[in-house]
């Protein structure tokens, strides 16, 4: 057997064994607390809304599970099964350019796993959170949705993809640094472009016009130095009723960004609070230091594929027959999920530093009283748990968890 054959099987089942293991620790977890409010909570949250919390999180594990299995099985079957092996040979057997059936494989691979995963989306959306309250998507706009995704796919990716194709085939051996360059430039335009172009196409975005609340919000604004280019309400009550607010964009085309569900829940101190915390991150440099991350680990990671592209065990080992270009970028893709597991806590601890830091800004800019009750009624209306298990915390969750975050605050009260 290859020795990537059996670096990577045992990589797989290192992978699937630790996910299994963190799933079960999440679900022993929640459940044994299921029936009693942590004291912190205990004045603002029922014991029926911290049991319907408990309640959804373990749905979400066993469903998590399934979606495990089934993603395990996929990435053995496109692999050592051979389907990406049967997919290339079709398309080669066209006579297209490199470059062409490049395009084919891996936008046909794109859309099989596509329409593998509809079930699972639609259990989600229709079963999961629908059974949960939440749910506010109807089959039409599902079916819109997927329709926008699968035409910006193409519009969008094609060309980029090509482009990346084209440097990998036919550049000099540092074709990864040029590719490296084209795909950080492309991340920064379509972090510019997304909330003009792109969000407007999947939701609508309407001004804010509550006069003191907008005039509320322009002074924090002016007090943080921060310009955006409008304050706006999302319809995000026309797909959940799950509540959050954010800034996006770069440069002159930052856009504020508030739930018309999250409206509706907080008071206008607390509203404040919140975009206090969302302009805590632009204050602190968060945005700068994720793309430098990002940029970082993406460099590494292209270095790591020129490496292999001119390695053919990584393909024979992999399944597939005949080294290319396009199959080493998509076997690439399909296995480095196996092997950054292991970053995971990493990553989730340097996101909980930056969320620990943006609270600390919003409760110098607002009040920590006030960013706790808002953070108690968005745990409360998002079924958050509010007893996760530690070790699981540290590999998933962006977010303090609940009982750390909220003690954290506390301690910043006068």
């Amino acid at each position: 057997m290859n020795t990537v054959t059996i670096i990577f099987l045992l990589a797989v089942v290192l992978s699937l064994a630790l996910q299994l293991w963190l799933g079960q620790r999440q679900y022993r977890f929640v459940r044994q607390h299921r029936d009693a409010v942590p004291a912190a909570f205990r004045d603002h949250i029922s014991l029926e809304a911290h049991q319907q919390a408990a309640d959804y999180t373990l749905a979400k594990l066993r469903f998590g599970k399934v979606e495990l299995l089934l993603g395990t099985a996929l990435l053995l079957i496109w692999t050592l099964g051979g389907g990406l092996n049967l997919l290339d040979q079709f398309w080669r057997a066209m006579s297209l350019s490199p470059i062409l059936t490049g395009l084919a494989v891996i936008f046909s691979f794109m859309l099989i796993s596509t329409l593998l995963d509809i079930p699972l989306s639609l259990y989600r959306t229709f079963r999961l959170e629908e059974r949960f309250g939440f749910n506010r998507m109807t089959g039409k706009l599902f079916v819109a949705d997927f329709a926008r995704n699968m035409l910006l796919a193409v519009l969008i990716g094609g060309p980029l993809l090509w482009l990346i194709l084209w440097l990998m085939q036919d550049a000099s051996p540092w074709w990864w640094l040029y590719v490296w360059a084209i795909w950080m430039g492309f991340s920064l335009l379509m972090m510019w472009a997304y909330p003009a172009f792109i969000a407007p196409l999947f939701n609508k975005f309407s001004p804010l016009d509550d006069g003191a609340l907008r005039e509320r919000i322009e002074k924090l604004l002016a007090r943080c130095g921060f310009r955006s280019n409008g304050i706006f309400i999302m319809d995000g009550s026309r797909r959940s009723s799950h509540g959050n607010a954010y800034f996006t964009g770069l440069g002159d085309n930052k856009r504020i960004v508030f739930f018309d569900t999250l409206l509706k829940s907080l008071t206008p101190d607390e509203v404040e609070a919140v975009l206090a915390h969302e302009l805590g991150h632009f204050k602190r440099r968060h945005i700068q230091k994720r793309i430098g991350v990002v940029a970082v680990m993406s460099l590494v990671g292209l270095a790591l594929l020129a490496w292999l592209l001119d390695y053919p065990p990584f393909y024979h080992g992999l399944g597939v027959s005949q080294p290319s270009t396009y199959i080493a970028l998509l076997l690439f893709m399909l296995v480095m999920p196996v092997f950054s597991l292991y970053l995971q806590p990493l990553m989730a601890a340097f996101s909980r530093k930056h969320e620990f830091e943006a609270d600390d800004f919003a409760a110098e800019q607002s009040d920590a009283g006030t960013l706790i009750e808002a953070l108690v009624k968005l745990y409360k209306e998002n079924a958050s748990t509010l007893t996760p298990d530690p070790v699981y915390s540290a590999f998933h969750d962006s977010h303090p968890p609940a009982p750390v975050r909220i003690a954290h605050l506390s301690s910043k009260l006068s």
